[in-house]
């Protein structure tokens, strides 16, 4: 079985690569490394580490209209990235997370054309309990929403 899924991911990475395959950056809290200047109360500052995701597919998805005059409210906009598992797995273990589901859940949001996009939700597409494909809803900025 994990021939197949070894098969479904080169698939999932050719697919990507053949219909956009770009680069994205994913922004995660850096370890913390004290400041000997201005850390006087002992608290070092937060630090941010934008690491390179690819391929992947990033596009817009059309807002679902609200059944209810009454309740018509505008949607946010959304976004969907698909990405590799191979990029996701090299960057769990790179930055030793102990699964997919932590690195997404810590992450402050995904860097696109320099617009930092929340991330809303992660699921996973699999084949024999591994993924192949991970699929990110993310939602833009309060100042951009429609």
């Amino acid at each position: 079985m994990a021939s197949v899924n070894a098969a479904a991911i080169r698939a999932a990475d050719v697919l990507l690569n053949g219909v956009g395959g770009r680069q994205v950056l994913l922004r995660a809290p850096a370890p913390a490394i004290p400041d000997d200047d201005g850390e006087q109360l002992g608290l070092a500052t937060p630090q941010f580490q934008d690491s390179p995701l690819q391929p992947v597919v990033y596009r817009r998805i059309r807002p679902r209209i609200p059944s209810s005059p009454a309740t018509a409210k505008t949607p946010a906009t959304q976004y969907e990235l698909l990405i590799s598992a191979t990029a996701v797995n090299a960057l769990v273990s790179s930055l030793a997370y102990n699964s997919a589901d932590t690195l997404f859940a810590v992450a402050f949001g995904i860097l696109i054309d320099n617009v930092l996009l929340e991330i809303e939700s992660a699921t996973c597409s699999e084949l024999g309990g591994a993924p192949y494909l991970y699929r990110l809803l993310l939602r833009a900025p309060q100042a951009l929403r429609t």
